[in-house]
């Protein structure tokens, strides 16, 4: 396993080893003394998975404190443009964000910290989406971005996505106040 480090401190994407033959492949997508020795000593409380076809944009979703949630994500099927907004008032890279496409081929995960809005853009029909959570969901503690922000600059590669109403409806980043 190998961890990559980001420009953003504390974003990490995650190359787990991969073992393929001729029945397919197995790998260990998680492990925690495997985690540990990388510098990740992570809990994890609740498991998510989602399913979407081509051109869904989901995010870009947070919750703030006290149930601030860090996301280890990665793809089962399919794959998409998963990107991370630094949201911690007081790290030099606030504001700013990074994406890596994951896929079924690359099973690269992420490691999105808590104080970060995390968005995905599926680039194939179907793709199954999963992330183990370390605080559990609480909708008191649910905020958003407008993935489309200006200010944000987050290059997607798609000008129309599928969005739910509430996506359509996140307030944009020079109207917000940084709960971290």
């Amino acid at each position: 396993m190998k961890l990559i480090r980001t420009q953003l401190d504390g974003l990490f994407i995650i190359d787990p080893d991969v073992f393929r033959d001729d029945r397919g492949y197995f790998f260990e997508s998680y492990n925690w003394e495997k985690f540990l020795n990388l510098g990740l000593d992570l809990r994890f409380v609740q498991d998510n998975e989602s399913k979407s076809g081509k051109g869904v944009l989901r995010g870009l979703h947070f919750q703030a404190p006290p149930s601030q949630q860090g996301k280890l994500v990665r793809v089962v099927k399919g794959a998409v443009l998963d990107v991370a907004v630094d949201l911690r008032k007081d790290s030099p890279t606030f504001g700013k964000w990074e994406g890596v496409e994951l896929s079924e081929q690359n099973k690269r995960m992420y490691w999105i910290p808590p104080g970060f809005a995390h968005g995905f853009l599926t680039l194939e029909d179907d793709t199954i989406f999963f992330y183990k959570c370390t605080a559990v969901y609480n909708k008191e503690s649910e905020r958003s971005l407008a993935w489309n922000d200006p200010v944000l600059d987050i290059r997607w590669g798609i000008n129309d996505p599928v969005l739910s109403e509430r996506d359509k409806q996140s307030p944009l980043f020079s109207s917000f106040n940084t709960p971290f």
